[in-house]
């Protein structure tokens, strides 16, 4: 019985020096939160410079539409005319799970996000540290479909995509 309660008493106290050797990462994933909810507020008061800015040179946007593939700088020139009003797009995320790689200089996360335009929607990112500031490298804004609705939809999508073909 005394060497199981040592035994014990080894692993718990190995396991707590191994837990406090793990880098603190609340601060890292709080300053990703702060970065996307300010990406998002930025389209939706049309602020341009800091909308672009927090993305990585060369960044990619994919789109919803299977055609919307661009780097940063084609995703902002397509964009432009948006941000010349009160508003380019508003979405606002009701959940976000930001997780870091190893070294702590990649993250990447998904967002449940409400939408003005459309009906919720989902966002993936992938952001790394760069001279020590977070930035989006690669976003994907998908459409969520219900499993249920797809039967109804397919069709209208089947037949868009014939078309654009």
């Amino acid at each position: 019985m005394m060497r199981k309660s040592l035994s014990t008493a080894i692993l718990v106290l190995l396991g707590a020096g191994f837990a406090s050797a793990l880098p603190d990462t609340s601060k890292d994933i709080a300053a990703i939160d702060e970065l996307m909810t300010a990406w998002h507020h930025a389209a939706a008061v049309a602020d341009e410079e800091t909308y672009f800015g927090l993305m990585a040179p060369g960044a990619i946007f994919l789109g919803t539409d299977v055609t919307e593939r661009w780097t940063r700088e084609e995703f902002r020139e397509w964009a432009d005319p948006r941000f010349h009003g009160d508003a380019a797009w508003v979405y606002r995320a009701r959940e976000r799970n930001v997780h870091l790689g190893p070294a702590g200089t990649v993250a990447w996360l998904d967002e449940d996000l409400e939408s003005e335009s459309y009906w919720d929607c989902r966002g993936t990112a992938v952001l790394e540290k760069i001279e020590g500031r977070w930035k989006i490298r690669h976003y994907s804004l998908t459409f969520t479909i219900p499993n249920a609705a797809v039967s109804e939809i397919k069709p209208v999508v089947l037949r868009e995509m014939r078309r654009d073909r």
